[in-house]
């Protein structure tokens, strides 16, 4: 497996410290969680902060802002802000030759059928003008599944399935939001994955726990050809690194 970890295990510290924790701890990949003083815009208004990307041996990939934002909206101002943002994610990520931005689908703030249709809808057609802006650029756009929660989108694997499709985008399967549905071996199973977010939980809540302190199972791992691992400490992503490889070598 290909692995690494998202900038959220070690948020606030600058990037050269980051690439270099990576390198010294045997990662093929950081993560970019674009978020706060990490957002796009900031980073491309201050482009020495981002030098020590390009001095590791390091593959980039970048999770782009979610924090108050939904592709699905139907509040039109929020979605074009929204897709804006996404833009901004994709400049920085032709200036740093990073590979995948995974983006989240949407959500709805009404729980009816009609009305969740409306922004699936939405969400389609604002990836779809994501994906048209990057054709320019060579980075993969690629969506998120979400915890199994009334107002969240893709959320199950043929709802996901279905915005991929029409949207042409690919997937990103975090482990433990598909741990939080019945079907969690199907999202395994999908087509035009590109990598996978590695955490765990109790089957009902997104906790983002070391893997094998949850109830996923741990065998799916197998089937992970690239992997970023999720969790807010870096102790405990190098805990779950030890995990996938005692996994893998059984």
């Amino acid at each position: 497996m290909k692995l690494g970890f998202s900038t959220l295990s070690l948020f606030m510290k600058s990037f050269d410290e980051i690439c270099q924790i990576a390198t010294d701890n045997g990662f093929e990949i950081i993560e970019l969680l674009s978020e706060g003083p990490y957002n796009p815009k900031n980073l491309l208004n201050n482009k020495k902060f981002l030098e020590p990307l390009f001095s590791y041996n390091l593959d980039i990939y970048i999770h782009g802002p979610s924090v108050d934002l939904n592709l699905a909206s139907l509040n039109e101002g929020i979605r074009k802000e929204s897709i804006k943002q996404i833009k901004e994610t994709i400049d920085l990520a032709s200036f740093i030759d990073a590979d995948f931005i995974t983006i989240h689908p949407g959500h709805v703030g009404r729980f009816e059928k009609r009305i969740k249709d409306i922004a699936t809808s939405y969400s389609i057609e604002s990836i779809k003008e994501c994906i048209d802006y990057s054709n320019d650029f060579n980075v993969g756009i690629s969506v998120e599944n979400m915890p199994y929660k009334k107002k969240f989108l893709g959320t199950t694997p043929k709802e996901l399935e279905t915005i991929a499709k029409k949207s042409n985008s690919y997937l990103t399967i975090d482990t433990g939001h598909a741990n939080t549905c019945l079907d969690t071996e199907e999202f395994f199973n999908l087509k035009n994955i590109s990598y996978f977010h590695l955490n765990d939980n109790n089957g009902i809540k997104d906790q983002h726990l070391v893997l094998g302190e949850g109830t996923l199972d741990l065998n799916l791992l197998k089937k992970v050809k690239c992997g970023i691992i999720e969790l807010n400490d870096f102790d405990n992503v190098l805990k779950s690194k030890k995990v996938i490889e005692s996994i893998l070598t059984n």
